[in-house]
């Protein structure tokens, strides 16, 4: 029986981890969950798992769970607090930890699993984009096991050879497929007028605004190809980039031989959830199957520049001193952040984040506090070079 800990348990990646749990009770018992600020939905999970802790950062969000935990007879320990999040990641009686809180709020969580040796069930991009060295040194040090849980570094794991001594040396690329969001036959000439109702229409998703911004923009796909590098130890001129808009072969990996092996299925979380689970066994994961027939086609397209000129972001990152790619990240939720709030043209998004990465001081990336403050001074960069724009 592994005992298990899901952090960012009331998100969509939580839910999911949850329902995969839930069919297989004879294999995973649930130890600790962990939220933000959502006391009414971690109640239910508390309610139906059982689990030993139930964390919540908020305080008045923990007291609340806590009362209505306690007038239910419930036995569930509630802790409250970052630290917390940390304690049950690094609990001794957790086996494996599904790290799936948004953002750099679950960095430090991830980072104490990572330390621990746990088997790593990585959802959250801000640990490899914003401290990709520092996380990986982490899992090494702690001796455990990282597995990916994004759909596209799934499939690439799944693709690689099993001796992970043998990747540098047999795969000659790897690809990451992107629906293109939105734009993807957008004219690049009329970029500029796009609204945020309109890069938040994703043609396959229903998705939060930031992750649908990021989609139309491609800048998630930028922040994978940072994921990927350090996630498979390759160079970036070795992670190549695919339009795939019906989102079923979910990436690629190309060997030395000419073998190219490719993962398809159908777009669910649930089956790389599954797959981090279980791996290197296959575990049922209540997903529909694919039916290629009734899909009918798959198109293939290289991403234009013109439109999606993030991408390239990610590449001059990887160029640069550690902590470059906790810069374009910081930039882009500065940029992304306005455009939403109409203070920022869709094209903006760039043009900001390009200069901060170009002007932001990198003196120092080696820790936590390091890369807060690294944090801070892109989004002052970002901040002043969108305050020149709007002149």
């Amino acid at each position: 029986m592994k005992r298990v800990t899901v952090l960012g348990s009331t998100g969509s990646i939580g839910c999911s981890t949850l329902e995969v749990l839930s069919l297989h009770p004879d294999l995973y018992a649930v130890h600790a969950l962990g939220a933000q600020r959502n006391d009414a939905v971690l109640f239910e999970q508390c309610v139906r798992f059982a689990p030993r802790y139930a964390v919540l950062v908020d305080p008045a969000a923990a007291r609340r769970l806590d009362a209505a935990l306690r007038a239910r007879g419930s036995e569930t320990e509630v802790l409250c607090g970052s630290a917390a999040l940390e304690q049950v990641a690094a609990d001794a009686q957790t086996d494996v930890v599904m790290a799936a809180i948004v953002g750099v709020a679950g960095l430090g969580s991830s980072l104490a699993a990572a330390r621990a040796g746990k088997r790593v069930l990585l959802a959250n991009k801000e640990s490899l984009v914003v401290a990709g060295a520092l996380f990986m040194h982490a899992m090494r040090e702690g001796g455990g096991e990282l597995l990916p849980i994004d759909s596209e570094h799934s499939a690439i794991l799944q693709g690689m050879p099993a001796d992970r001594a043998r990747w540098a040396h047999d795969v000659r690329d790897i690809t990451l497929t992107a629906s293109g969001g939105p734009f993807r036959t957008e004219d690049p000439a009329r970029l500029d007028a796009i609204t945020p109702q309109q890069a938040c229409a994703h043609p396959n998703w229903s998705m939060g605004p930031k992750i649908s911004v990021d989609s139309a923009t491609m800048m998630n796909k930028a922040l994978e190809v940072i994921e990927a590098h350090h996630l498979f130890a390759l160079d970036p001129q070795r992670i190549k980039v695919l339009i795939h808009p019906q989102s079923i072969v979910h990436s690629m990996v190309t060997y030395s031989d000419g073998s190219v092996l490719a993962q398809l299925g159908v777009p669910d979380m649930r089956t790389p959830i599954a797959c981090g689970l279980a791996w290197p066994q296959r575990l049922a994961s209540g997903a529909s199957w694919l039916d290629l027939a009734r899909v009918g086609r798959l198109d293939f397209a290289d991403p234009d520049p013109r439109r999606f000129p993030a991408l390239q972001l990610a590449y001059q990152a990887l160029g640069m001193a550690d902590g470059a790619c906790a810069v374009l990240n910081a930039a882009n939720e500065e940029t992304v952040a306005a455009f939403l709030q109409g203070r920022a043209r869709f094209t903006d998004i760039h043009r900001v984040n390009s200069v901060a990465l170009e002007r932001t001081p990198i003196d120092d990336a080696a820790s936590l506090e390091a890369l807060d403050e690294l944090d801070a001074r892109a989004r002052h960069e970002a901040r002043a070079e969108l305050a020149r724009l709007a002149r």
